[in-house]
């Protein structure tokens, strides 16, 4: 449980290193929410004042950091300028639905990723292995937005899937089914972008951890006992190749969530993306602050399930 803790008080660290760097660098970018009413005649330079002095916008950095920090302490990430309202209803929605789609993005591109690199290093410098490295390697040469982009594409030539939101129009007049149907059908498109993105390292990662193991003497023995081929890899050789692949969970867990908010902007899904870019170019500093801070915590999280995972699955770690 000692390595569990430690690990525990590095995310706490983590999440602290990210709520100051980014209070850092939104102090050392220029103007405010409220500069733009500067320049409207009809609005005194008083009751602009007035306004940064109630948001707390003229008091020093560390104050103004310390005080959310005690607000959150509290339950309340901040007040939203935008919106003039909470903080947290605003993100609860929209973190859950970025959450979502990253995870199922996760779960296709694992489920994707792990047959295919475990085939292609069982039968390296076949066909399938050829293909495989072609395939990976012209998926790593496009960026995500243009994968994105072709998809959306695709969707509005052949008119089969939504070309953007997570419901219809006339969701609410659908029954239960039909509206699960429905979100299932808008989850498709921007899933499959970002687990477009994240799959070819995911398979490259998994081939090398499989032809490290496949050499090892105890799997040719196995082999040479008569061991059927696909219980061998998935079995013997799979696990074996195992704790490399659980620490890659966790980072891919990041890749997923960092690349979903530019994924979410480009097809319109209502996550995290398209708050916290209208955040940034309205200055609306606890928005984006909590929303990156909320980003952070999905990472740890991530990261801290693959630790967990590795301590269960490695007795090496429990023996240290």
């Amino acid at each position: 449980m000692r390595y569990l803790a430690q690990r525990l008080a590095h995310a706490l660290l983590v999440l602290l290193g990210v709520s100051i760097l980014t209070f850092l660098l939104l102090a050392l970018a220029p103007g405010d929410y409220f500069a733009g009413m500067r320049l409207n005649p009809q609005i005194s330079a008083q009751t602009v004042a007035a306004l940064r002095d109630a948001y707390g916008l003229n008091r020093s950095l560390p104050v103004t950091y310390f005080r959310w920090v005690g607000s959150v302490l509290r339950g309340n990430l901040g007040y939203s300028f935008a919106y003039n309202t909470p903080v947290w209803p605003l993100l609860k929605s929209r973190a859950a639905n970025t959450l979502i789609l990253s995870l199922l993005a996760l779960l296709a591109s694992w489920f994707v990723a792990i047959p295919l690199g475990v085939w292609s290093a069982a039968r390296r410098g076949g066909w399938l292995d050829d293909t495989t490295s072609a395939g990976t390697a012209l998926l790593l040469a496009l960026p995500d937005v243009l994968i994105a982009l072709g998809l959306l594409a695709i969707a509005l030539r052949t008119g089969w899937f939504p070309t953007g939101g997570m419901v219809s129009v006339a969701t609410q007049e659908m029954g239960a089914i039909a509206r699960l149907r429905d979100f299932v059908w808008h989850l498709v498109l921007p899933a499959a972008a970002l687990a477009a993105g994240v799959l070819p390292i995911l398979v490259r990662h998994v081939r090398s951890a499989m032809l490290d193991v496949l050499d090892s003497p105890y799997l040719r023995a196995a082999h040479g006992h008569g061991i059927p081929r696909a219980r061998l890899l998935f079995r013997h050789a799979l696990p074996a190749a195992a704790n490399p692949l659980i620490s890659l969970f966790g980072l891919s867990l990041g890749t997923l969530l960092s690349g979903s908010l530019l994924i979410e902007v480009v097809m319109s899904w209502p996550g995290l993306g398209p708050l916290l870019l209208e955040a940034i170019l309205e200055r609306d500093v606890y928005v984006v602050v909590a929303a990156v801070l909320l980003s952070a915590v999905f990472l740890v999280a991530g990261n801290f399930v693959a630790d967990v995972l590795l301590y269960l699955a490695d007795p090496r770690i429990r023996v240290e």
